[in-house]
């Protein structure tokens, strides 16, 4: 079946929002002759293959194709790498994840519980006859052994399958060596539990213990014979787990590396480079402080080499902590009212510049990924773009409005590119800013385009993306409206790339006109605008209604009939602005919502509303199952359709069904959509499809339109 013969809603979920055969994962050489990355064969393939580029000659090769290595036969996941990809919201197959030696010349992965190796020059890839199933396999930088997790201890072997050894092994069932624990992988960016050293004669390997955490069940109520899974859960106010970190030989010998962990208990980030001895980043658990500390890899001994604090929150960012190559500090900071990169004591960027991550330290200059700062004369709404820093300024290395992202190595760079003109997003190689080659992607044409209009609404200049149906005129009249935000932290939704609003066009296509508003709590403008949802989430509606109605005059808004629909804090705003709110917002689909504060984890929750123990007005006021508007007059009831998947570990479905509780014993009808297997993504192409037009006919029902 070609994609021109799918519907958007099919096709949408076939190939996983369009992001099968897209290539993903890039790895420069150092000496910039290859680029490896990960690719599946079509948009409709899910199984990922490991991938080189020849930077020489342009041409792509396959250096492990799983179909080979496992000869036809099924993948297997273990429990433990299902809720791995569950914490990198990773839905595809074969290949996911990689790492490389220093040279790039040898990778490592896990497939189907089993340690695999490949000769990126050779092209040839064979497994290894380890204890699994494994998880996490990385090489050593000099490309002799392998380190990997099995069972909770973290093992070692040499590419050549001999000598497999256990180096830390876990005391208990409570213990883990070598992996993340639950808020590092699911909160703080960090989906790693090991780090080798330059000179690959060491490791610095992370103990975490969750035996304090408390213990949920997640049970399938559609298949009764299956025993609950049991989970260790930190929520807000509860037990985290216990990390601590060590210095580990090839032989085992270990050394624990020393720091206030009472006082900061979060192992954040973990930098070991050849530019000098290992760095840490440790947060206090209110995350209003933070250490920059250098180990002494002899003694375990910990010195500080920089403090942060701030009175609401310090943000994680990818890339940072590092070393430049003179010894100073890398680090990104709140500073001045603007986000900005430091080397050493001095700011290298200003307020033109919000800065979103690290994505090279080099030899002479710093590559960053940026939006437009308050201070920048062009807001540039949606974008963000790629840029060289040093000591002399800055300098712009992406070209052309949209989305760019980029890896370097080696005089290489692999920029990553995507705009509102074309659907997907291209893959360039460049050297000296000449691109040299560009790498190919196998994604699938969207059956539909989205014609989206990127402004900003109200006082504030809130972010705002507006579609409307495929071939509106001004006499078809005002529209139906539907808020389509996720209007949280860590989501931001207003970008300057076409397939992000694809599923905003299909529902425009519907009959609605579709708005996404990006207020205040999402990232990408000041750290003012992010931290001002400090205690208070309610801000994130007063913005969907101040950009609604700046929109109203300037778009065919029809104010009578709006809706709104949202996943996760998305679901939340949506249930939120039905209860707060019905004068402005007639229904809301509520898809995988926190309803109640208490149930979400630590780093997340305390991080916005602090400790529940300590502010439990805080939390009352932010909840929905305690929201003064399930009380409302019958006139102002609002249909609500709650979507949640049973299986959802993140958002567990605990919140949907409290809510439901809450509006059953005041009276409130509402519908509940039960997802049974679902996560909180939904991979399941017939699930997938099915939710959108489910959706679609409650939002016609509810606001009266024709079916």
């Amino acid at each position: 079946m070609t994609s021109q013969k799918l519907s958007f809603p099919r096709q949408h979920a076939r190939t996983q929002r369009f992001t099968l055969g897209a290539p993903r994962s890039f790895t420069v050489s150092p000496d910039g002759t290859r680029v490896v990355f990960l690719r599946s064969s079509s948009g409709t393939d899910r199984t990922n293959r490991l991938m080189v580029l020849d930077t020489r000659t342009g041409e792509e090769s396959v250096a492990a194709d799983p179909g080979a290595l496992l000869d036809g036969s099924a993948e297997r996941l273990s429990p433990q790498e299902r809720a791995r990809r569950e914490r990198t919201r990773e839905g595809s197959a074969g290949i996911v994840g990689y790492a490389v030696d220093a040279a790039a010349e040898l990778a490592a992965f896990a497939l189907s519980g089993t340690v695999y190796v490949a000769e990126l020059g050779a092209g040839t890839a064979r497994a290894l006859p380890v204890t699994g199933p494994v998880l996490d396999p990385r090489p050593s930088p000099d490309g002799r052994h392998i380190a990997y997790v099995a069972g909770g201890a973290l093992r070692i072997v040499g590419v050549d399958g001999e000598g497999d050894r256990a180096i830390a092994e876990p005391e208990d069932e409570h213990t883990t060596y070598g992996l993340a624990e639950f808020v590092a992988a699911e909160e703080m960016g960090r989906h790693r539990g090991f780090w080798w050293s330059p000179d690959s004669d060491r490791l610095l390997v992370a103990r975490a213990d969750d035996g304090a955490v408390r213990r949920w069940w997640i049970a399938d109520p559609a298949n009764p014979g299956s025993r609950p899974a049991e989970i260790a859960y930190p929520a807000a106010g509860t037990p985290d787990a216990e990390v601590r970190l060590f210095l580990t030989d090839l032989g085992g010998a270990r050394t624990e590396v020393v720091w206030d962990r009472t006082r900061f208990p979060y192992l954040a980030r973990v930098h070991w480079s050849s530019a000098g001895t290992p760095l840490l980043l440790v947060q206090a658990r209110d995350q209003r402080g933070q250490l920059y500390l250098a180990v002494d890899t002899e003694t375990g001994a910990t010195r500080t080499v920089h403090v942060d604090e701030d009175p609401v929150w310090l943000e994680l960012f990818a890339g940072v902590p590092a070393w430049a190559p003179d010894g100073r500090l890398v680090r990104v900071a709140d500073e001045g009212g603007a986000r900005v990169l430091s080397v050493g004591d001095r700011p290298l960027t200003g307020d033109r510049l919000h800065i979103q991550a690290v994505l090279d330290v080099g030899e002479s200059d710093i590559l960053v990924s940026a939006t437009a700062g308050e201070g920048a004369t062009d807001p540039e709404t949606g974008q963000s773009h790629v840029y060289r820093v040093d000591e002399l300024g800055v300098e712009r290395v992406s070209e052309g409005p949209g989305v760019h992202t980029a890896v370097r190595a080696g005089g290489v760079t692999v920029m990553v590119s995507s705009s509102l003109e074309r659907p997907g997003t291209a893959v360039r190689v460049l050297r000296d800013g000449e691109r040299i080659a560009t790498i190919a992607n196998h994604a699938q044409e969207p059956v539909l385009s989205a014609g989206v209009r990127l402004t900003e609404g109200g006082a504030r200049r809130i972010p705002c993306a507006v579609l409307l149906p495929t071939g509106y005129t001004e006499d078809d009249g005002p529209l139906p409206v539907l808020m389509d935000p996720y209007g949280g932290p860590h989501g931001r939704r207003v970008v300057a790339s076409h397939n992000a609003h694809l599923t905003s066009q299909w529902f425009a296509d519907q009959g609605f006109a579709v708005i996404t508003a990006d207020g205040r709590g999402t990232p990408g403008r000041s750290p003012g605008w992010e931290k001002a949802v400090r205690d208070d989430f309610t801000l994130s509606l007063d913005d969907q209604v101040e950009a609604l109605h700046a929109l109203a005059g300037r778009f065919p808004l029809d104010l009578t009939k709006v809706a709104m629909r949202g996943w996760s804090y998305g679901g939340y705003l949506s249930a939120l602005a039905v209860l707060r709110r019905p004068d402005v917002f007639h229904a809301a689909v509520v898809g995988a919502p926190v309803t109640d504060w208490r149930l979400y984890d630590t780093h997340y929750t305390e991080r916005y509303l602090g400790d529940p123990a300590e502010q439990p007005e805080v939390y009352a006021a932010n909840s929905l199952v305690t929201d003064e508007g399930l009380s409302r007059p019958a006139d102002e009831v609002r249909p609500m359709m709650i979507v949640h998947g049973l299986a959802d570990d993140n958002v567990v479905v605990a919140h949907a069904l409290r809510l439901s509780s809450a509006l059953l014993a005041a009276g409130r009808p509402h519908e509940v959509l039960p997802l049974s297997g679902v996560t909180h993504m939904t991979p399941q192409e017939q699930v997938a499809e099915n939710l959108l037009l489910l959706q679609v006919d409650f939002l016609r029902r509810s606001l009266g339109l024709p079916r």
